[in-house]
């Protein structure tokens, strides 16, 4: 059972409602609900959340995929998308920036196996970011150390 922080991104009053639902019902705790790309940057950006579940089609000039690059850039917030939409070039497009994607009408069983494949996936990701950013300043220390080079004596000679 996933007990994230999640931000729901959904012009449909009723549908959004529906979602805070399932996600209390998961443990999650929800920190906002946006209608619109606009509000979706503003409320990510003043709440913080672990993860974003993003309506595609929204209201405003912004749609979900724009303001959900805006969110992962600005933020590195990960995002699910929401849609009824079934074009096969759009659910491409989404596959490719490597999120979620969730077709609606979905139940609660479907919401949390998503939740917890992108956030494991992200999980994993930062773990590796992690490992190869310890094993560059090991290797820098080691050549550092071998090449007599000491940090901040420089022009100390």
């Amino acid at each position: 059972m996933v007990k994230e922080r999640i931000l729901i991104v959904e012009d449909e009053q009723i549908v959004a409602m529906g979602i805070r639902m399932m996600l209390k019902n998961l443990g999650c705790t929800v920190t906002g609900i946006a209608s619109s790309g606009e509000e979706a940057i503003s409320k990510a950006e003043s709440t913080r959340p672990d993860l974003v579940l993003m309506d595609i089609m929204l209201k405003g000039t912004l749609n979900g995929i724009e303001a959900s690059k805006e969110i992962i850039s600005r933020f590195g917030i990960p995002v699910v998308y929401l849609t009824a939409c079934s074009d096969r070039k759009l659910l491409e497009q989404i596959w490719n920036m490597g999120f979620g994607c969730i077709l609606k009408p979905f139940d609660e069983k479907d919401l949390e196996k998503s939740i917890n494949i992108v956030l494991s996936r992200c999980e994993l990701e930062n773990a590796d970011v992690k490992k190869n950013s310890r094993k560059l300043q090991n290797d820098s220390e080691k050549f550092n150390s071998a090449s007599g080079y000491l940090p901040g004596l420089e022009g100390s000679k």
